[in-house]
């Protein structure tokens, strides 16, 4: 009988299709985890093949891909050292699943699959996957391991079928997005599943942005009394052994390290730096390019630019028109001096000036208004990706979520670029990020210690400078009012009624409520961004374009 084992949990970071490089990272976290003494290396969720692997999962060559990888790092397991357990797609029967597999002595050992398959918010597993049966646990080295793959630990009956069929630890492998308060709902998860069977718990997550997911890592283990046994970091790569020892009552972990947990603003922060880092990296972009207005949104963005990929990757430019006020000239340049990145100023008045002679022959007979607005934004659009073109430096956007929610954004301008790092941020809470930048500097961060931007981006009131003493306030109602209204309408999914019930006036909120869906054919030619909330405008939120359904606005 096994009376000890050390389970190393390897939080690391694949990218999407590169199986060769993940099996690289997988061996490289098992030769740690040998260092470290470890019997066992366990990775997340698809770790190999990465996650979500979408409709990738369904080609013939990528599956034998995945079949030729897993038998390469079985052999690394062929002379001792720890067994690997790894998250891969696997086809049995002529049937694809999300699978677990267990390497060890050079072979595949045992194979588990996912049974409960998420169908929700980002999640289409039952697009590709089938749903794996209810299995009993698998024997490793004298102990009996019973094995969870994500959604697996979301409901009861797969920890159930484990205990009741032998299982002594529980091991759950995830590829759990970043959402906020996520971190509390998956402990609460974990916790039930101890509470219903008695046994420790390990959960192993992903960390790493894929396209506008975000994975953050914070693995961790409890004990059979539901208290934390071990906790990994957030944001990065780790490999963390847990030493754990039989007794009569069960298996107990040695003291291991617990790390505490970030507040949620520097969560928010982290996430948008780690997907804007990785979604530019893995793709191979040299850097990003973003226009700075003087205003907070292109403050921010910059920031997390250069925090994520380093100064001499982050090009600004300013496109200064008739309405730029000095104090937005101001703001910008001494942004750039403050996070020490190079700023470029274009003056988009003659082109202003061309495209009003180009059409004042269709435009007779009418007053100036939003098109020769929109002409400014879609002016400095076309600047930047030509710059995007030339150099070869993705187009970062700088709308926020509240501004993407309403229409405030304007097609082929302010929306033209590759990705966007606010796009679920609501405007308040971008405030609050500024705030809380200029007072910190995260973890892994390539950006300047101290303050960011000046104070005044913080606390002048916000303007898209496309008109004479313009302010958004024009258009929208104060943002702490307006983001209320819109997380009751897009998270809450509340009704008129239940609004009005809640204090929001009638009126405003059938305005915004028709602004809301009006605007949809908007976000759909949106780039992406990084996923914050519970739902994040794309695929978690799908709402049809053409839409008749106005009874309640």
């Amino acid at each position: 009988m096994t009376h000890s084992i050390t389970i190393a949990l390897a939080q690391v970071n694949p990218t999407v299709g590169d199986i060769d490089g993940n099996a690289k990272k997988l061996d490289e976290a098992r030769q740690e985890a040998e260092n470290q003494g470890a019997d066992l290396v366990v990775a997340g969720e698809l770790a190999l093949a990465g996650y979500p692997p979408e409709d990738l999962v369904l080609k013939p060559a990528f599956q034998q891909k995945i079949s030729e990888a897993i038998d390469g790092l079985a052999k690394t397991t062929a002379h001792g050292g720890p067994g690997v357990l790894v998250g891969a797609p696997w086809v049995e029967d002529g049937k694809l699943y999300n699978a677990a597999v267990l390497l060890d002595g050079g072979e595949v050992k045992s194979i588990r699959y996912k049974h409960a398959l998420p169908n929700y918010g980002v999640f289409d597993e039952k697009r590709v996957f089938a749903p794996g049966p209810l299995s009993g646990p698998v024997n490793f080295r004298g102990i009996r391991l019973g094995i969870m793959i994500c959604e697996d630990m979301w409901v009861s009956e797969v920890a159930e079928c484990l205990s009741e069929t032998g299982a002594e630890l529980l091991i759950v492998m995830n590829g759990s997005p970043f959402e906020m308060d996520k971190t509390d709902e998956r402990l609460s998860y974990a916790v039930a599943r101890v509470t219903e069977t008695d046994l420790p718990l390990i959960y192993v997550n992903l960390v790493g942005g894929q396209d506008e997911l975000v994975f953050d890592g914070g693995s961790f283990a409890l004990a059979s009394d539901r208290s934390l046994a071990a906790k990994q970091v957030m944001w990065r790569e780790q490999v963390l052994p847990i030493f754990w020892r039989r007794s009569n009552a069960g298996w107990a972990a040695l003291p291991a390290p617990i790390t505490p947990e970030p507040d949620e603003d520097c969560k928010i922060y982290q996430a948008m730096v780690l997907g804007l880092r990785d979604y530019v990296d893995k793709n191979r972009f040299p850097g990003v390019i973003l226009g700075m207005s003087g205003g907070i949104d292109s403050a921010l963005s910059a920031a997390v630019a250069v925090d994520a990929l380093g100064a001499d990757r982050v090009h600004l430019v300013m496109m200064a028109s008739p309405y730029t006020s000095n104090e937005s000239l101001e703001d910008a340049a001494k942004c750039a001096e403050m996070l020490a990145a190079k700023l470029d100023h274009m003056d988009i008045a003659p082109a202003m000036e061309t495209f009003s002679e180009m059409l004042a022959p269709h435009f007779a007979g009418h007053e100036q208004g939003v098109s020769e607005e929109n002409i400014q934004s879609r002016i400095r659009g076309l600047l930047l990706m030509a710059l995007s073109n030339k150099l070869g430096h993705m187009v970062l956007t700088t709308g926020n979520k509240s501004e993407m929610s309403v229409g405030y954004a304007t097609l082929y301008g302010d929306m033209c670029g590759g990705y966007s790092v606010l796009k679920d941020v609501y405007k308040s809470k971008v405030f609050q990020l500024a705030k809380w930048r200029n007072e910190n500097r995260p973890e892994n961060s390539l950006g300047p210690d101290g303050s960011v931007m000046p104070d005044r981006v913080i606390s002048k009131p916000p303007s898209a400078e496309l008109k004479p003493d313009q302010t958004d306030q024009d258009s929208l109602p104060p943002y702490d009012v307006l983001d209320a209204i819109l997380q009751d309408l897009i998270e809450g999914e509340k009704s008129l009624a239940d609004m009005v019930a809640a204090g929001h006036d009638k009126t405003i909120t059938q305005r915004i409520w028709k602004m809301l869906d009006t605007a949809e054919y908007k976000r759909r030619q949106a780039p992406p961004g990084v996923k914050i909330t519970r739902r994040a405008f794309g695929r978690d939120r799908r709402y049809p374009i053409t839409n008749g359904f106005t009874d309640q606005i």
